[in-house]
């Protein structure tokens, strides 16, 4: 499988934004999520789109601050993220996964990027 590249990560003060984008191969572009995930720690679900997307779903801890968008012709998804809070703080993923997968908060998608770090100061 083709991996992911993810980018825009950076370090910003809690209550800014970052905008992450990911690109992946056309073939494998389809419904996306975006997990992230800290050291020690399990990979966490955070967004998803569907492949045409008209549909999104939102872990709790992001709703209504962060908001997932895809551009097809680029084989490209976005997470914008707004009014971070610290424990926002981790490395951000994309993945590409059937649509009924993501919205159960899971992925079978094993061939992870490099991700992209996103660090929240106080």
């Amino acid at each position: 499988q083709v991996q992911p590249t993810e980018s825009g990560g950076g370090l910003v003060q809690a209550g800014g934004s970052l905008r992450l984008s990911c690109t992946i191969s056309a073939r494998t572009f389809r419904a996306m999520g975006w997990f992230r995930q800290t050291p020690g720690e399990e990979r966490e679900f955070v967004a998803a789109i569907s492949h045409d997307g008209y549909n999104t779903y939102y872990a709790d801890s992001v709703k209504g601050r962060f908001a997932i968008s895809k551009d097809n012709a680029k084989n490209t998804v976005y997470l914008q993220m707004n009014n971070l809070k610290p424990e926002d703080t981790a490395y951000y993923y994309c993945a590409p996964e059937r649509w009924a997968t993501l919205i159960r908060g899971r992925v079978d998608f094993d061939s992870w990027g490099q991700g992209t770090q996103v660090v929240v100061s106080s």
